[in-house]
């Protein structure tokens, strides 16, 4: 048995979908099911034994600890986070409540539990937190990618609060001796992402027909790693890491934002053209910058690589190939989620 926190989100439910396609092993899903949490994208697993959700919000210690009392994981993976940066600008407190307080609460309850466990189980146990590259704040053109040993400089109210609640989990391992595990990771992509990131945006404005707005000149660069990936390197590390440790996982794939909205127009172009013949890269509009903006990250995975034998089985084309022929595959999902219907899916299955 494992626990899961945030699994109804873009990675976490690609983590859960991807965990039993290869493992027997149960999960309990933990979700506070925010505008972001989709329950609906695992309603494949309704009525599968191994599945279990617990619409429980990682801040409410009595709740997470009757958890640990009742199911006894060998291991709880953290995925739970507010994760926008635009909305971390207009409303920072949900990111400092749910990414620094959820955290916290998440690792008083598993070490409290933890202390209780048989010496063997005590050995085994992992509390896996999943983190993001931008805590490493921003490089310049030449500089090299981020690694484990680069200093902190978050940006933004987001990346801020996820420095935080790394340290956190830091801290409890060098404190406390709970066998932590940290992963950094580059930006994602695929399927069942909520469609107010930069990819499944552009599919979507793409196909209505909408503008597809790109902050300042476009060239903001970001490595871009495929969620199936990205799936693969955490189960390496939950079953190969040292606690202790931390691990980034990178795509080895940077691009300007500008040149994935032409991959993506390319491909639209290819399979659902426009009526009037021309590409959809004419929709494409420069809009003003945000504040804060980042100009480059980049992720050194070598260390993953040499250590645990990871890495990364697509390129960003048959990445972004595999993500746009999802969404144009799934329109009922894509209009669950664009109508707000999806929030009212959790009622008529877990009443």
């Amino acid at each position: 048995m494992i626990f899961v926190t945030g699994g109804a989100g873009f990675i976490g439910s690609n983590f859960i979908l991807d965990w039993f396609c290869d493992h027997d092993e149960a999960i309990v899903n933990i979700d506070k099911l925010t505008y972001a949490g989709n329950a609906e994208t695992l309603a494949p697993l309704a009525g599968d034994p191994r599945y279990g959700f617990a619409h429980v919000d990682i801040c409410d210690r009595d709740a997470i600890d009757a958890l640990f009392a009742q199911h006894r994981p060998r291991a709880l993976l953290h995925f739970a986070a507010e994760s926008h940066v635009d909305r971390s600008i207009h409303g920072p407190g949900a990111f400092v409540q749910t990414n620094v307080i959820g955290t916290f609460a998440l690792l008083e309850a598993a070490t409290a539990y933890w202390r209780t466990l048989p010496a063997g189980e005590r050995d085994a146990f992992r509390f896996l937190h999943v983190s993001t590259d931008e805590v490493f704040g921003s490089l310049a053109a030449e500089d090299a990618p981020f690694n484990e040993r680069t200093p902190y400089a978050p940006n933004s109210p987001y990346s801020a609060s996820k420095a935080a609640s790394d340290h956190l989990v830091r801290a409890w391992h060098h404190t406390y001796g709970l066998p932590v595990l940290t992963t950094n990771c580059s930006n994602n992509y695929g399927p069942y992402q909520f469609p107010e990131k930069l990819i499944p945006l552009m599919i979507l404005n793409g196909l209505a027909g909408k503008p597809l707005p790109i902050y300042g000149d476009g060239k903001n660069v970001r490595d871009w790693l495929y969620v199936g990936d990205h799936c693969a390197a955490i189960r390496a590390v939950l079953e190969r890491g040292v606690p202790g440790q931390t691990y980034n996982i990178g795509g080895w794939n940077e691009m300007t934002n500008l040149d994935v909205v032409q991959a993506i127009c390319n491909m639209l172009d290819e399979h659902e053209p426009r009526a009037d013949g021309a590409s959809h890269a004419s929709q494409i509009e420069l809009i003003k910058d945000r504040p804060g903006h980042d100009r480059r990250y980049a992720i050194d995975a070598t260390r993953i690589e040499r250590e645990l034998g990871w890495r990364p089985a697509q390129t960003f084309e048959t990445g972004l190939a595999k993500t746009v022929q999802w969404y144009l595959d799934n329109p009922a999902w894509i209009a669950g989620v664009t109508s707000g219907s999806y929030r009212h899916w959790i009622d008529s299955h877990y009443a």
